[in-house]
């Protein structure tokens, strides 16, 4: 496992479809007053990444004009986009509930137990041309399966205040949702060229060595049932949030403007 940009592989090392690759601890009890002040724990974790993110934003459009020309992500800023996203995807963790443990102010961090693994290759120079429209598909799942995790997150909450952990098939459903979100951050920052794929999980297959509860991440029914509950509420979500801002619009355009007296001509 690795979070930052290891020495080059040749490029046909596990074929041209190995994917990012997210481990998490199999889900244990959690302090209850950890999770009670979560979010309100990880509001510094937020604003350093925010400072990062802008950072990471002009490496990446950096990156774009540099892969157009080498067909790679230059090692400099492979290595610091991609612990950027690792740090993103602890943060990430912690606040979904899958890991009790606090993310150090850091972008390199061994002994978390959140890891990612990104694997250096070529790039295809007419998909990053057009990497901006190529990933809307992949941005409409992500952005509507975290919606519809939030609008259920509080119940996740209260769950894990009153038992001291998330049941497995919340765990199983989240991490799904979590690993998705890291492989389309690592689509869009060209440190792979694969597609986001495997948000209902991994199929097993007979001898595959289990590195973590995520690798692989084999999830039962219930769990997938929620992930299309999650896609389900998102929707439903932008759709509303859509149809307030648009009726608050023509609100607007509808209010009688009052004319001052003493603005008559």
């Amino acid at each position: 496992m690795t979070q930052s940009w290891g020495p080059r592989p040749p490029a046909t090392a596990d074929g041209p479809e190995w994917r990012p690759a997210l481990d998490l601890p199999a889900p244990a009890r959690q302090r209850r007053w950890t999770v009670l002040l979560r979010w309100l724990l990880l509001i510094p974790q937020y604003v350093v990444l925010v400072v990062l993110g802008i950072a990471a934003f002009f490496a990446t459009v950096a990156g774009w004009f540099a892969a157009l020309v080498l067909g790679r992500l230059p090692d400099p800023i492979a290595s610091f986009l991609g612990k950027y996203l690792a740090y993103e995807t602890r943060i990430a963790a912690g606040s979904m509930l899958l890991v009790d443990r606090y993310p150090p102010f850091a972008l390199t961090a061994p002994d978390h137990p959140v890891q990612i693994e990104l694997r250096p290759t070529t790039l295809n120079r007419l998909a990053v041309l057009f990497r901006l429209i190529l990933m809307i598909p992949a941005a409409i799942v992500a952005n509507l399966a975290a919606t519809g995790w939030f609008a259920v997150g509080w119940i996740f909450w209260i769950t894990g205040i009153v038992l001291g952990r998330l049941p497995g098939p919340v765990f199983g459903a989240t991490a799904a949702v979590a690993r998705y979100r890291m492989r389309f951050g690592a689509y869009t920052s060209m440190l792979t060229p694969v597609y986001p794929k495997g948000l209902l999980g991994d199929r097993p297959a007979a001898g595959e060595e289990v590195r973590s509860a995520t690798r692989p991440l084999v999830l039962d029914t219930a769990a997938k049932v929620l992930i299309w509950v999650f896609l389900v509420l998102g929707l439903i979500t932008q759709i509303a949030s859509r149809s307030t801002g648009d009726h608050d619009m023509n609100g607007l355009a509808n209010t009688p403007q009052v004319v001052h007296p003493a603005g008559r001509s």
